[in-house]
């Protein structure tokens, strides 16, 4: 089996803000996860990346918030998406000024 894409959307927000999610199905989880999912979310703001999730080999999942990595526990794939769209919705409430 291949890995198989599941997800590879552009989500326009505003002139000055988009989200690009890409999701693949693996035929086996990546080294440092435990799933079978490889993704990439990122909100980008004024051609900045200000949110971004990922599980490159080795790092395993983990979000980008603020200039900080963090943990993330990845459960299912809506979930993730889920995550995502929270963290939007709070970084722009606490950024409503940018």
């Amino acid at each position: 089996m291949k890995a198989t894409e599941l997800v590879s959307t552009r989500i326009v927000y505003s002139e000055w803000a988009f989200a690009e999610l890409v999701l693949w199905r693996l035929p086996k989880p990546l080294e440092g996860s435990s799933h079978g999912f490889k993704y990439r979310l990122a909100y980008v703001v004024r051609g900045t990346c200000v949110l971004r999730y990922d599980n490159e080999a080795g790092k395993g999942d983990h979000r980008h918030i603020g200039g900080k990595e963090k943990a993330y526990v990845f459960t299912t794939p809506e979930q993730l998406l889920a995550d995502f769209q929270n963290d939007i919705a709070r970084w722009n409430h606490e950024n409503s000024d940018a």
